[in-house]
């Protein structure tokens, strides 16, 4: 199944937040963990519709890596593997 984002939104994949202990034992992920504010992007929508009927492109594309605001995510769920669901005006910068 594949999923096209409406109008500037777009879906991410989050980078998967690995625990480990002074130890070096790897803490499986559970429910109560903060999510992940960083990730890649998989789909983005055609833009955002301004108030003069213009069409303002995504200033993100397939395959960026983002970092965005906290909470600012939706969880969605395709196929048994969760993705944020976020708009754009909620991603703070792009990382090269």
């Amino acid at each position: 199944m594949k999923i096209r984002p409406l109008h500037d939104n777009v879906v991410i994949e989050p980078e998967s937040v690995e625990q480990t202990t002074k130890a070096g034992i790897v803490l499986p992920e559970t429910g109560e963990q903060e999510r992940s504010e960083s990730g890649k992007v998989l789909a983005v929508g055609p833009g955002k519709l301004l108030e003069n009927g213009q069409l303002c492109p995504p200033s993100v594309k397939i395959g960026d890596k983002i970092i965005f605001k906290k909470y600012s995510s939706e969880k969605i769920k395709i196929e048994e593997k969760e993705y944020l669901l976020i708009g754009e005006e909620n991603i703070l910068a792009v990382l090269e």
